[in-house]
């Protein structure tokens, strides 16, 4: 019996005249995932997309795990096609279910008849299909209110397919549909799970990040990669953008109050990251920060960082809290490599008594024996860039 991945694309329904564009990213970003699987077609009709392997060497359990961390995708499930034909049906589909009803003691068969010319309506279809599975499986009883499995059978134009389980996919909006943004990502555990929510409302991803060796080790640069891959495995190849900061950080140890430390470090990087998203083509930047969570992530600090950066800053954590976030964290894998012990430059030269409330022009103040221009030119100029997929 051929097999198919049947794909229900949820939100985008909701997209009217421009569904289609939105239907066209996933489709494209699947065919990209599924390409080292083996040859396929996608069609697509009613919310529903279908992936149809070409040939028997497709891998199934890969493609369906690939499948599931695509965004825009509601729902997903493997499913077995006969001829739109009840003696087919009846015929194939029993024997097709062998796997997903081992185990099993008890079942319900539902139908959705999305072809009304299908001359046999819902119920008929389930009772039908219901009774041929007792025939095959006697030790099953059927349960119409909580089953242990649930059978659907969908008539469509093209053929009948049965299905098991049904399951949640990632959600969202495809990648790259609601334009480029650039995330300042660190080694903790927030700013990989900013990106991600990010990138689940569509946004294509710049991560930027601050280096300060010899404060920080090469370790700790590369287990920043390894965060940018565990999100790029839901919103593909993201360019990494690491800037070196060393100078900068020293320079403000030299000149600046220390208890201003950690506000200055964060202007200088909005300042730095405003530029660099922009020559990238990034509409906004994206940060990590939760409201209140540390000393520099108060009102009036984010309020001094903010108003130095010359691109919106979005900040999808703000509400949330640590245990909120940790969640989200380990949803994704992130967790365990977020805590591994290695410094980022965020917690280099990190004052005592940090500055959390401060008032207009302050800053400016505190910042104003820098030479803020050059730092910021040798900065960028010593930006090395990678893809981490």
């Amino acid at each position: 019996m051929k097999e198919v991945i049947l794909i229900k694309d949820g939100e985008l329904a909701l997209k009217g005249l421009n569904r289609s564009v939105f239907e066209d990213k996933m489709i494209s970003t699947i065919k990209r995932r599924l390409k080292k699987y083996g040859p396929v077609t996608i069609s697509k009709a009613q919310s529903t997309v279908c992936i149809e392997p070409i040939d028997d060497s497709f891998n199934f359990p890969a493609a369906l795990d690939d499948v599931g961390r695509v965004f825009g995708i509601a729902a997903y499930s493997r499913a077995g096609v006969c001829e739109k034909d009840m003696s087919a049906i009846l015929r194939e589909m029993p024997g097709y279910l062998k796997d997903i009803l081992k185990d099993k003691k008890t079942f319900k068969v539902e139908a959705k008849r999305a072809d009304k010319s299908f001359p046999f309506t819902s119920p008929q279809i389930s009772a039908n299909l219901g009774g041929e599975i007792l025939k095959n499986y006697p030790y099953l009883m059927v349960d119409v209110h909580s089953p242990e499995t649930i059978i659907t059978v969908e008539i469509r134009e093209k053929g009948a397919y049965v299905r098991g389980a049904q399951y949640k996919g990632a959600g969202g909006l495809p990648t790259g549909t609601s334009g480029k943004a650039a995330v300042l990502i660190s080694g903790g555990i927030d700013s990989p799970v900013a990106s991600y929510l990010m990138a689940k409302r569509g946004v294509s991803l710049l991560a930027i990040h601050f280096a300060s060796p010899p404060y920080t080790s090469i370790r700790a640069e590369e287990k920043v990669k390894t965060l940018i891959s565990k999100v790029a495995r839901y919103c593909g190849t993201i360019k990494l953008a690491v800037v070196p900061f060393t100078e900068i950080q020293e320079e403000i140890g030299k000149h600046c109050p220390e208890d201003y430390f950690t506000l200055i470090m964060r202007r200088l990087m909005m300042r730095i990251s405003s530029r660099v998203a922009a020559d990238n083509g990034c509409l906004a930047l994206i940060t990590g920060e939760s409201l209140g969570q540390v000393a520099s992530q108060t009102l009036p600090a984010l309020s001094a960082t903010d108003e130095v950066s010359t691109l919106p800053v979005l900040r999808p954590l703000i509400g949330m809290d640590k245990e909120e976030i940790v969640v989200i964290s380990k949803k994704i894998d992130a967790f365990e490599t977020s805590i591994l012990p290695y410094e980022d430059c965020c917690t280099v030269f990190t004052p005592k008594h940090p500055h959390t409330k401060p008032k207009k022009g302050q800053c400016e103040m505190a910042e104003k024996d820098l030479d803020i221009e050059p730092l910021i030119e040798r900065a960028i100029s010593g930006i090395e860039y990678s893809f981490i997929e």
